[in-house]
């Protein structure tokens, strides 16, 4: 983790998600970004390898929740900022919330959003580069809200064709999914190749075939344990 010497812009955001780093504050009142390059990167599989429970699957197709993507960006990243039980503080401050606000109007930046009753209760955003999705943060503020935005995610991922869902670090939450640790360096050589592929952002993809792909989540998935997921 290396202190910061010039000025980030999105250029040079774009360019750093490229070489495999990424930006992060102290915290949310801090006015210092970090470029971290993890030695072990976290990844969430796009195949057969990501876990759908059953329950989960239940609630992604027929629970309370409506799902978009790019509707409300600046409250997905807010919701993620925002301070929350077990997470008092962030490491997403006012000039992190700034670039990615900037990488969304370029088209760079992206978010999913998880609705109920028409209030933004959960989601996720992050980072779009050729086939490459870098995944920044997600929040909830109702039961599984953030489970469904993941499981939204990977399916529109996969629909698109992208090849590679970076979560940055690998945790708890994260593993139930099938997310794992590989590599700095198998995580660049995957990078490399990722960030040269066609891939498209679906903001809005055929409802038929979104649902058809987040059952074939579970199909792909082997029934894994953790049916309360």
């Amino acid at each position: 983790m290396s202190r910061r010497q010039i000025d980030i812009t999105p250029d040079l955001m774009l360019r750093a998600y490229r070489a495999g780093l990424f930006p992060m504050a102290e915290s949310r009142r801090g006015d210092r970004l970090y470029w971290l390059d993890p030695e072990r990167r976290g990844i969430i599989p796009l195949d057969a390898g990501f876990h759908l429970p059953k329950r989960l699957l239940r609630t992604t197709l027929s629970g309370p929740y409506e799902v978009t993507a790019d509707r409300d960006f600046a409250g997905a990243i807010a919701g993620c900022a925002a301070p929350a039980p077990g997470r008092e503080d962030t490491w997403i401050n006012p000039e992190i919330e700034y670039l990615f606000l900037s990488l969304h109007r370029q088209g760079h930046a992206h978010s999913v959003e998880v609705w109920e009753a028409g209030r933004l209760v959960g989601g996720l955003y992050g980072v779009v580069l050729g086939g490459a999705f870098f995944g920044e943060s997600m929040f909830s503020r109702a039961r599984d809200a953030s489970k469904v935005a993941l499981v939204h995610l990977v399916a529109r991922l996969r629909l698109g064709g992208f090849t590679l869902l970076d979560s940055q670090f690998l945790t708890e939450h994260l593993s139930q999914f099938g997310a794992h640790e590989i590599p700095r360096a198998e995580y660049k050589r995957r990078l490399a190749h990722a960030v040269t592929a066609e891939a498209a952002w679906l903001p809005a993809p055929d409802p038929v075939a979104l649902q058809a792909e987040i059952r074939a989540l579970r199909a792909a998935s082997g029934h894994p344990g953790g049916e309360e997921a």
